[in-house]
């Protein structure tokens, strides 16, 4: 068909109720090839959209190979501030032949595609508006340079969208000049390619046929857009780091890559030196093992990796954890096992490294939702470490770590390093005696002493084998027990100092959920779908980091059932906290599990949530071979629905 849709203005919503033009409120998918450049231009698209005041969202699904393969980039913009991935597209830009046809097939009724002409995918359906544009066309009217046109078209496709959404030209070009900063003749030819966009869009496009549109508003003032990985290497760089060693690994390079571009801008002495030490090592093992000798030293060390990294680093993160040495480990979680998926999300690697290693081990893990909380726990992980001398895991995602997000300024840290139980030689001299591993203060944390220190009391030996308070080395039952009593003793003090989870109670709430991490942004918007929807209140447990704090308990004694909402398959956190808990509270947990590789959706939570009330709030939410729930959306309206594996 032509560009002309059947009631072209009027598009039905979730629950089936007609609307008019739909404003600040939709969500955009651009489907191209992985290494084709369109990440420049969607970037420029999303921005666009985020400088209108318009609260926005990009997530980019993307092949683990180099390049050729499909790659798609969600932009969600909606005036709510609703920031999750949501399933359904309404404006699809098809510029990949290969998955064109399935691009199409899986939209609902009424949605808009903006397509290469030559693809002719009007002919597939009818309920859709189809707008074709003669991209590769317009490229050659700009450029005869091969390689310059395959890449002015995708700013052409992001000229005629802004043009059919009313996308502020002035801000599109701000936005470009920012993508583009310092590379003059970039900026140049993509302006061109741009304003091509938009002048064949507007003289040959029917923009009244979109039922989408931007319009201004304030809700972004004082944001900014920011990816995970690139917050916590920030943080990294204010928690005063001196040491990162690090393997490259998808999802987790572009962390310490960032924070070595940071460290050679703001951290170069007055005599042109670094101050800083960042090695790119020959493997997992050995980059945790230089990360674990600089903290032994004195220094502020991480490393960063994936599970795959986590699996071979456990050797080594024993002995720091039995030898009590502070190190920051951040794990940006990909899907697993194996090799697994390399460039999908998950939370699947939380059993791995809560007791990673061999024997009786258990980790402090701090678990960011936002960009900000990757800043905030990039600063807290450092304090965290010295003070228990032991590593402290960060576990974001790939959802997190890659993607970009909306976020408020951060805030400058203002707390005063937290070193730990540090002696010097002056205290040394003063108090006259010296046990490595005797527990001074009835905390589990001993006082350490660093290499170098200029007093005959300081030495000590380290060992991954048995010792004894005096750092001897022992097999006597007596010491090991005492030993491991007194690591226990240390996890639990840590309790009162990781952060504290954010609990919301809803006044007669008999349903509670849990979430953690990137499910919280999912977890919220469903939360309003219930109320809204449904009229079913429910209070809010967000889990910020392990071990549990001890308001756990008394979030379960105040609801009926708790619902702990993850991306996993076995439901690792929901183990995590039955173990915690006596067990008339632990038979109130309820299990809602993602684990398509895709981030979780709220409308996904919500189903789970009603089909598991319908069954008598009983039992785990049915699960399909994608890892969504199977179940059929309850009490609304809405076009085909395509299973998440389908579209891959």
């Amino acid at each position: 068909m032509s560009d002309q849709a059947p009631q072209a203005l009027m598009v039905e919503d979730e629950r089936g109720d007609v609307k008019g033009p739909i404003v600040n409120d939709f969500s955009i998918q651009v489907a191209t090839v992985n290494g084709s450049g369109s990440q420049s231009s969607n970037n420029v698209l999303m921005r666009s959209i985020f400088q209108m005041g318009i609260p926005v969202s990009g997530k980019n699904l993307f092949p683990s190979n180099i390049a050729g393969l499909p790659t798609w980039f969600t932009i969600r913009a909606n005036k709510d501030g609703w920031i999750a991935r949501r399933k359904e597209i309404d404006f699809l830009v098809a510029m990949n032949p290969e998955t064109a046809r399935e691009d199409v097939m899986s939209l609902e009724p009424n949605r808009v595609v903006v397509y290469e002409e030559t693809l002719r995918l009007n002919q597939l359906r009818r309920d859709l508006t189809f707008f074709p544009v003669p991209f590769a066309k317009l490229a050659g009217e700009i450029t005869s340079d091969s390689r310059l046109r395959k890449l002015l078209t995708n700013m052409i496709y992001v000229g005629a969208v802004g043009e059919l959404l009313e996308i502020d030209p002035a801000e599109m070009e701000v936005a470009l000049t920012k993508q583009f900063k310092g590379k003059a003749k970039a900026i140049a030819l993509n302006k061109q390619a741009l304003e091509a966009g938009r002048k064949f869009a507007k003289e040959n496009l029917n923009r009244g046929h979109v039922p989408y549109r931007c319009k201004r508003m304030n809700a972004t003032q004082g944001k900014i857009i920011i990816d995970g990985n690139a917050a916590a290497a920030l943080g990294c760089m204010f928690a005063g780091i001196t040491v990162a060693t690090w393997y490259p690994i998808t999802p987790s390079s572009s962390l310490c890559e960032t924070l070595s571009d940071y460290m050679r801008d703001y951290r170069i002495g007055p005599d042109g030196k670094a101050t800083f030490a960042i090695v790119q090592a020959e493997d997992e093992l050995a980059a945790v093992g230089m990360a674990i000798g600089a903290g032994w030293a004195g220094a502020r060390s991480m490393t960063s990796t994936a599970g795959p990294g986590i699996s071979l680093m456990q050797e080594f993160i024993g002995l720091a954890y039995y030898a009590e040495i502070p190190v920051v480990i951040f794990d940006i979680t990909r899907v697993g096992p194996s090799t697994g998926l390399p460039t999908r999300t998950q939370q699947s690697d939380l059993l791995a490294i809560v007791n990673c290693s061999h024997g009786d081990t258990k980790h402090i893990v701090l678990i960011p939702g936002s960009v900000s909380e990757c800043f905030d726990m990039a600063v807290e992980a450092f304090d965290l470490s010295e003070r228990f001398q032991t590593p402290v895991f960060v576990m974001s995602d790939l959802d997190l770590g890659m993607n970009n997000w909306m976020s408020d300024e951060f805030q400058y840290p203002k707390k005063k390093f937290d070193r730990g139980k540090v002696m010097t030689a002056e205290d040394l001299e003063r108090i006259g005696k010296f046990e490595r591993y005797r527990d001074v203060d009835g905390d589990g944390v001993p006082f350490r002493t660093l290499p170098g220190t200029p007093h005959p009391l300081a030495p000590y030996f380290t060992r991954g084998s048995g010792h004894n308070e005096r750092a001897l080395y022992s097999e006597r039952p007596d010491d090991y027990k005492r030993n491991m009593d007194r690591l226990l003793k240390k996890y639990n003090t840590s309790r009162s100092y990781v952060p504290k989870p954010v609990v919301e109670y809803t006044d007669g709430a008999k349903i509670g959920f849990i979430a953690f991490g990137t499910t919280h942004w999912a977890m919220i918007e469903s939360q309003d779908q219930l109320k809204r929807e449904y009229g079913i209140a429910t209070s809010y447990y967000r889990l910020r980091a392990v071990p549990f704090t001890d308001d756990l308990e008394e979030f379960f004694r105040k609801h009926d059932r708790v619902y702990v909402v993850e991306q996993n398959r076995d439901g690792q956190m929901a183990g995590l906290i039955k173990l915690e808990l006596p067990t008339e509270l632990a038979e109130k947990i309820r299990s809602i599990r993602h684990y398509s590789g895709l981030p979780i959706d709220a409308r996904f939570v919500t189903d789970a949530l009603i089909a598991a009330e319908r069954r008598g709030g009983t039992g785990r939410s049915p699960i399909n071979e994608a890892g969504e729930a199977g179940v059929p959306p309850v009490g609304r309206t809405v076009g085909p629905t395509l299973k998440e594996g389908d579209h891959q």
